[in-house]
């Protein structure tokens, strides 16, 4: 097959690349936009690795191409906080020991970033149903349903006046 430009709006930044047509959104982010947090895991849609959000909605990246992409906004985990400033999520996934080796962690992340603006007061049991989509070989789970909690809480309690 032959190359196509393909202009990909990524973290708010269009950048432009040549790639085959079957190019996925996976390999372009790591590859094409060198943006390195999203993780291949299973390529087959299962582990959550490589979630992204598409349009504000959780996405797997390897389970979409790349030119599928144009005229939608994709966020990596790049967008969310920075080092010298987590997020609410990732400063709770800090402090509750949520994460280990780190590998699950950006593509729990974005599917709770979104997932918590349309849940805010979720269940334990809602946060494990939405994060069974997400595999972790590390933690055992509790701690990252523990942070998840502690996130909804502390979002709710910063902005009162939307519930």
């Amino acid at each position: 097959m032959s190359e196509q430009r393909i202009t990909l709006t990524v973290n708010g930044r269009n950048i432009e690349f040549e790639a085959e047509p079957r190019k996925l959104l996976l390999d372009a982010l790591r590859e094409d936009c060198h943006l390195s947090g999203t993780h291949a895991g299973c390529e087959h849609g299962v582990c959550g690795a490589c979630t992204v959000l598409v349009d504000g909605r959780p996405t797997r990246s390897c389970l979409c191409f790349a030119i599928q992409m144009e005229g939608h906004e994709v966020q990596t985990i790049e967008s969310v906080g920075t080092p010298q400033k987590l997020s609410v999520l990732q400063q709770a996934l800090h402090e509750c020991h949520g994460l280990q080796c780190g590998f699950c962690t950006p593509g729990i992340v974005m599917t709770f970033e979104a997932y918590l603006k349309d849940h805010p007061e979720p269940t334990e049991a809602d946060i494990r149903e939405a994060l069974s989509g997400n595999l972790c070989r590390c933690t055992g789970y509790q701690n990252i349903v523990a942070a998840i909690a502690l996130a909804a809480r502390r979002m709710r309690e910063a902005s009162p006046h939307d519930q």
